[in-house]
């Protein structure tokens, strides 16, 4: 790749990465060549069939416009088992993150950073005072919920976001301390919980409060399409409120806001619930063992995540835009480093759950940078043995050494003896969980890292 002219796009960028398409034209039309661990999307879900099929409808689906907003929204619905009153489809959480904005907080919103960047810059963007409460790495950024009320109450914040769970860094709060907490909060003009990711959730069967707020006068749910099916082209995503906070979003949306993709693929969803929901069981396994890998690495932070993405803090001494840059120019891989995110810095990467094959490039090339050669790590625990009947696509075996430029220093210095990484790191570290540079924190009451593997279908109300 043209290395120069895309890492150059990273560092030019204040707020987010930059688009697939801007990194193609960068680099000369390779960006195909990119393993990518920065937009977080489900990898297995389109299936490779009904890629096939939407692209046998391509010239029908750019041709015609699309049917109203509110034929697509009726048939999401019946899927998703919801009532239309209470739901309104944007184009994309971004869009409708913007109109709740516009429309439903009015002097101030409170959130816990990091996270979200639209959540913070949204509001700052209309005059609004955004107070952040920062979420302590010592808790490994969990939110204590009695700490962000009595923040809400000692700012005087007139609505208040959280993202569960949480991005970059996945941290879950389970259903009752959610309900706790807009029961604490009822008298706000507006709580807004982002839900954008907990389709990957497996710490219980039913986490959403989709249901709460639809009983609720000052709730609202916010879901991603785009993140759980893994088409952020597509641009689609939902909210879920009572129908009085419905409907005031849905009458200020744009006529035909929502495009022909979006309903090919909602009208598709009857007929491939069960793929879907393979898919969020394989990405829940991805995310152990893609946890399990990175917490072999000496120095490596791994925190526990909920969502389809890990965050991690980098041995001490590393600096993270430094990282990504040669990984990409390196190595071909491309990492999401936050220190453009509020409450995070350089020392902190999110990484995108992926399939092992693409784990094992990233585990090579971030070997290969930071300490010069490859971590003689063991193998990870077998997975529990599936049925023999059950559709679960099984592992991939190492893939072989590939061609790719050799880093002239690695960022970090270990012994030149064979080294393993079993006398490296902590005894802890040879468990699934994650392994801190220095003597861990505890974690604040309420923070999951969730080990239980929960089939679910699509999540209704």
């Amino acid at each position: 790749m043209a290395g120069g002219n895309v890492t150059a796009l990273f560092r030019a960028s204040t707020a987010h990465s930059p688009s697939y398409f801007t990194l193609n034209r960068a680099g000369g039309g390779q960006a195909g060549e990119i393993t990518d661990f920065c937009i977080p999307c489900n990898p297995y879900f389109p299936t490779p069939e009904m890629f096939d099929m939407l692209g046998s409808r391509l010239r029908e689906i750019l041709t015609y416009y699309p049917s109203s907003a509110d034929t697509i929204t009726a048939e999401l619905c019946q899927v998703l088992g919801l009532n239309p009153q209470t739901v309104a489809m944007g184009n994309g959480s971004t869009e409708l993150i913007t109109w709740i904005d516009h429309l439903l907080v009015r002097e101030s919103l409170a959130v816990p950073v990091p996270t979200f960047g639209r959540w913070t810059d949204q509001p700052m963007e209309t005059g609004k005072r955004v107070d952040m409460l920062l979420l302590p790495e010592a808790h490994g950024f969990g939110l204590d919920t009695a700490s962000f009320v009595q923040f809400i109450r000692s700012r005087g914040s007139r609505a208040a976001v959280i993202c569960n769970p949480n991005n970059p860094d996945g941290g879950f709060l389970p259903k009752q301390r959610v309900i706790a907490l807009l029961d604490e909060l009822q008298d706000l003009d507006l709580v807004v919980v982002d839900e954008s990711f907990l389709e990957f959730a497996d710490a219980e069967p039913e986490p959403s409060v989709a249901a709460e707020a639809v009983l609720r006068t000052n709730v609202i749910v916010l879901r991603s399409l785009g993140k759980n099916f893994g088409l952020h082209g597509v641009r689609f995503g939902y909210l879920v409120s009572n129908p009085t906070l419905a409907g005031k979003v849905r009458s200020a949306l744009p006529k035909w806001n929502l495009n022909s993709f979006a309903e090919t693929v909602v009208f598709m969803l009857k007929e491939h619930r069960q793929e879907y929901a393979d898919s969020l069981q394989q990405a829940r396994r991805d995310r152990q063992e893609m946890t399990w890998r990175l917490s072999q690495l000496p120095g490596m932070t791994v925190y526990p995540s909920q969502g389809n993405f890990l965050y991690v803090r980098l041995p001490e001494g590393v600096d993270g835009s430094v990282l990504r840059d040669r990984l990409l120019a390196e190595h071909g891989v491309l990492v999401r480093e936050c220190s453009n995110k509020v409450g995070s810095s350089s020392r902190f990467l999110r990484l995108v759950v992926r399939p092992q094959e693409d784990v094992l490039r990233l585990m090579q090339a971030m070997e290969q940078v930071l300490y010069g050669r490859r971590i003689q790590a063991p193998e990870p625990p077998p997975q529990p043995m599936a049925p023999m009947l059950s559709q679960v696509p099984s592992g991939q075996p190492l893939p072989p050494e590939q061609g790719q430029v050799q880093a002239a220093v690695p960022m970090l210095a270990l012994a030149q003896e064979p080294v393993s990484a079993r006398e490296l790191v902590p005894a802890r570290a040879q468990r699934a969980v994650p392994v801190a540079a220095e003597q861990p924190q505890p974690m604040a009451p309420g923070y999951s890292s969730g080990t239980a593997a929960v089939d679910r279908l699509i999540a209704g109300a």
